[in-house]
């Protein structure tokens, strides 16, 4: 990825950017940014020093100069370059390394004054600013595409489907439909957002059309470029896994596409025995079955060589990286949702609500999305979702309005957690990284909500109003007596 959009840091931050997208539409946020993160510190350090060592080269090169007159100019290209080198000639009594030595000095010694001897320039420390947000922000924006990308959207789900067991609507298929538009929008003005904030939106800069790269990016492209080659072939595990993860794609898709029938049709008599949890389930089931590496191998003189069987993953592994404390904050949400069904209090809720059906409908979903994207800043998105989503879904019922309409907008808006640090594991993960301070992210991220609420609010009223019908009020949802209504 990196190779494919070069070293320019716009470029290099969109590129980074799509990259912890898509990851975390299959893992976790917080998973994606801690793996994402030290590679992008990495890249984003190299970057820099491999423009410290070619202006290095550079001074070194013309400080061995007897050509007074040569002007030097940095942005000289490189038949310039070789024509200036035939004429220069070392200075009787003064060695080149000495030179090299006295120009290292400088370069240091300019280096020290900027940034408490951490950034060259005040544009590394900005493009260091950038990278991190980036990778914040997009590992929270690529999960809203699908229901396992977060935990927020996997609590609405179940939740959803528990209160309104007669809604077939909501499966993975639909929601990456619904959502995978907003994410693409948010994260496209997400990106020149920030770079407008910390580098720039230069034009000129950005779309070099034809022009040749410096010997800066040169630098740059060919460390990355050594990089990777490191990496060396894909090995056996990292092909069973992708082998895996795409079946586990396509059965998600097909398992009840909407437009033909899906794979779960062939247990039409059992209804609800294939979700979306089926296919999970299965798909880490075959994680404890198939072996880690080959049980066989065959030497060069013909001779076979058994090897002991151990699985992908074991179960101590599992259980160490497996996110307990959601799952029990989930169930816990399952048990405060029918406490309020079975006490009443959803019903008493809704009374209290139902003089909100004198507001237009898009003002309730403004006010609420803003609700929820303002609590979840200071609580965390499942404890918000949770706390929520049993108050918002008999407001929607009381107000008669599609449930829809108020749940999925305020579903949404739960993962833009992108003002403090403390708001979400992957803002306090970049964080630790040194390169920010909380004002740089209560200022980028005050934009990035402001753009996510506005994507949101848009989705709701274009495409994602055919999608489920949400102009009126379904038969799945129960049905409003004449003291609930407004």
């Amino acid at each position: 990825m990196v190779m494919m959009v070069g070293v320019n840091p716009a470029w290099l931050s969109l590129g980074f950017m799509s990259s912890t997208a898509f990851l975390s539409m299959w893992l976790s946020n917080t998973s994606t940014a801690a793996m994402v993160m030290p590679i992008v510190e990495a890249v984003a350090q190299q970057v820099i020093s491999a423009e410290a060592e070619v202006e290095a080269t550079q001074m070194t090169y013309f400080s061995g100069s007897t050509n007074q007159a040569l002007e030097i100019d940095e942005s000289i290209n490189g038949q310039e370059a070789n024509e200036r080198k035939e004429k220069t000639k070392p200075v009787p009594g003064y060695s080149n390394d000495a030179g090299k030595i006295s120009s290292k000095m400088e370069l240091e010694k300019n280096s020290g004054t900027n940034s408490g001897n951490k950034y060259r320039t005040k544009k590394d420390h900005m493009m260091c600013k950038l990278m991190c947000l980036c990778i914040a922000y997009s590992s929270t924006i690529g999960g809203l595409t699908t229901i396992t990308g977060t935990s927020t959207n996997l609590i609405f789900a179940e939740h959803f489907n528990t209160r309104y067991p007669d809604c077939r609507c909501i499966n993975f298929g639909s929601w990456f439909i619904m959502s995978f538009p907003a994410a693409i929008i948010i994260l496209l003005l997400s990106w020149i957002w920030l770079q407008w904030l910390f580098l720039g939106f230069n034009f000129k800069e950005m779309f070099q059309c034809g022009k040749p790269p410096t010997a800066k990016q040169k630098a740059c492209a060919a460390f990355i470029k050594q990089e990777y080659q490191k990496l060396g072939p894909i090995r056996y595990q990292e092909i069973v896994t992708l082998v895996l993860f795409i079946v586990m794609a396509l059965l998600w898709f097909s398992r009840d596409p909407g437009f033909v029938s899906g794979w779960s049709a062939l247990f039409s008599e059992y209804p609800g025995f294939a979700t979306d949890s089926t296919v999970a389930l299965l798909i880490g089931l075959l994680f404890f079955l198939i072996p880690a590496k080959r049980l066989t191998k065959t030497t060069p003189t013909g001779e076979t060589v058994a090897f002991d069987y151990s699985p992908l993953i074991t179960w101590k592994e599992f259980q160490s990286f497996m996110p307990w404390d959601i799952a029990i904050l989930v169930g816990g949400g399952f048990a405060l949702a029918d406490g309020c069904e079975e006490s009443g209090l959803s019903k008493w809720i809704g009374n209290k609500l139902s003089p909100l059906g004198s507001l237009p409908v898009w003002l309730i979903i403004l006010i609420s999305s803003l609700l929820v994207t303002s609590l979840t800043e200071v609580a965390s998105n499942p404890a918000t979702i949770t706390l929520l989503l049993p108050i918002l879904s008999p407001l929607a019922e009381a107000i008669h309005v599609n449930p829809l309409y108020i749940l999925l907008p305020s579903t949404l808006c739960t993962s833009f957690a992108f003002l403090l640090p403390v708001a979400n594991p992957p803002n306090a993960i970049v964080f630790s990284y040194g390169h920010l301070k909380v004002m740089d992210m209560v200022k980028a991220g005050l934009g990035v909500n402001i753009v996510g609420v506005a994507v949101v609010m848009l989705g709701m009223f274009t495409w994602i109003v055919p999608m489920f019908n949400l102009s009126t009020y379904p038969s799945w949802a129960p049905p409003i007596s004449n003291e609930t209504t407004p």
